[in-house]
């Protein structure tokens, strides 16, 4: 119980600090001692209500031209993946995702510091956004779609807002989905509950430390977990 607890508060002190990456810290660790069919519906019910308090809490820095259109694309982007599962390498396609996460994350972290910089183009921030949505409503993975929005906002603020109200999509989706096929369980729910303090604890905590850092140094933690999630992916799936 214990590995369970210290991974709900530091998964979602991230998730207050930076909006995202709860996913991959909170898996990450429960996967030394649970398996990944218990994990995940737990750390969805405990991702939701997060997702709710960013969202509103950000409101006023939401743009409907950037969640609205990537909302749309993680539900359409189960209809390819039944297609995808039955006659494509999925393993091969997260390796490539993966690689392009961490590119994505490097030319974050090296335009923030004004080292290094791509010229913008909107075909390619269209085609990101396209990738990442399709990714997220494929695999669940949110590491492109939180690359494509970091693109797309000026502050912590706005990239915060806008990645949960997608998250918020996802996740209903994914809580009918999880619910049709019975991988959600009483105990599951219980323990989702037992764990909602510690959730709340680490998401205020992470929120608190986000208002007094400086905005560079939360961007710059965002590209570095980009990179981690972009190695893990490929990690993952090269030795699974």
């Amino acid at each position: 119980m214990w590995l369970w607890i210290i991974a709900t508060v530091v998964a979602y002190y991230i998730k207050g600090l930076c909006g995202f990456a709860n996913t991959l810290v909170f898996t990450s660790i429960l996967g030394f001692g649970a398996n990944n069919i218990a994990i995940s519906p737990v750390e969805l019910f405990l991702g939701y209500p997060t997702n709710l308090i960013l969202t509103w809490k950000n409101r006023k820095k939401l743009n409907k031209y950037i969640f609205i259109p990537l909302s749309i694309l993680v539900l359409l982007g189960c209809i390819p993946g039944a297609l995808l599962l039955k006659n494509a390498n999925v393993k091969l396609i997260k390796i490539v995702f993966g690689v392009v996460v961490i590119l994505l994350g490097i030319e974050m972290y090296l335009r923030d510091k004004n080292a290094f910089h791509f010229k913008e183009s909107r075909i390619v921030l269209a085609i990101i956004g396209i990738l990442s949505g399709v990714l997220c409503g494929l695999f669940g993975v949110g590491a492109l779609l939180a690359a494509y929005v970091g693109r797309v906002t000026k502050t912590g603020d706005e990239f915060k807002a806008n990645i949960s109200a997608v998250f918020i999509v996802e996740n209903t989706f994914r809580i009918i989905l999880y619910s049709a096929v019975g991988v959600i369980t009483f105990e599951g729910i219980k323990l989702a509950l037992i764990l909602m303090p510690f959730v709340l604890a680490g998401l205020f905590a992470g929120m608190k430390s986000s208002s007094f850092l400086d905005e560079k140094t939360v961007k710059r933690l965002m590209s570095v977990l980009l990179v981690i999630s972009g190695i893990m992916l490929i990690v993952k799936n090269l030795f699974a």
